[in-house]
């Protein structure tokens, strides 16, 4: 008789120590740690490739993209651009003067489309702005210091001298917004020769950068 109510009380027993370690909370009784890393990752995943600047997790800011990122500032616009250089299509390579400080330098920018003519050859299954072209442009910015009062006087015209320690750093390709800066280190004025320090970025990166030597001159 003792030996049997021993057993039934062993049974009760490991019968409450099964419904305690079985019980199974529900998904939304369930508590996971509060890991940096892991929250960090989920709000991150998709978005990480939908935008050039980091993305702060902890920011409420719902503004849609196309309103965050103000447009580049004109200082000089195409059409005075245009009676500064002598440029034209399909070699005008400077869409718009974003800064300029007389005398000094100036940062202009050059927006790269599908629609540029040099795209089809190169290269036709992979659009990629020439080299040449990147230091043309920047010669140009080079140019809209130059061809000021402060620096070339009269002269109208400015023509490459040399080039040097030229470097490509990245690829620009169409969509690409080049953006220029082209500042004057030496200048002769007697004779018309500027040695100028450029650098080209696009998305905040160095994608060329050289040393340029232009001489000034007239039309005539």
């Amino acid at each position: 008789m003792a030996s049997l109510s021993l057993s039934n009380s062993l049974t009760s027993l490991h019968s409450q120590i099964l419904n305690q370690t079985s019980y199974t909370p529900s998904f939304n009784q369930l508590s996971f740690p509060k890991s940096p890393v892991f929250s960090t990752h989920l709000n991150t995943r998709f978005i990480s490739n939908c935008a050039s600047s980091p993305i702060d997790t902890n920011s409420s800011d719902d503004t849609p993209i196309e309103l965050k990122y103000p447009a580049f500032p004109t200082v000089v616009d195409i059409n005075k651009i245009r009676e500064i250089l002598p440029h034209r299509f399909p070699f005008l390579l400077v869409d718009r003067v974003i800064e300029y400080n007389p005398g000094v330098s100036a940062v202009g920018i050059k927006n790269v489309t599908i629609n540029d003519n040099f795209f089809p050859g190169h290269f036709p299954d992979r659009p990629i702005m020439p080299g040449v072209l990147m230091v043309e442009a920047m010669a140009q910015v080079g140019g809209v210091v130059m061809l000021q009062p402060e620096v070339g006087g009269s002269r109208d015209n400015f023509v490459f001298a040399g080039v040097d320690k030229v470097r490509f750093r990245k690829p620009v390709v169409a969509g690409d917004t080049l953006v220029m800066r082209m500042t004057l280190t030496k200048l002769q004025k007697r004779f018309g020769i500027a040695k100028m320090d450029g650098k080209a970025y696009v998305g905040g990166e160095v994608v060329c950068e050289g040393e340029f030597i232009l001489a000034m001159g007239n039309t005539d």
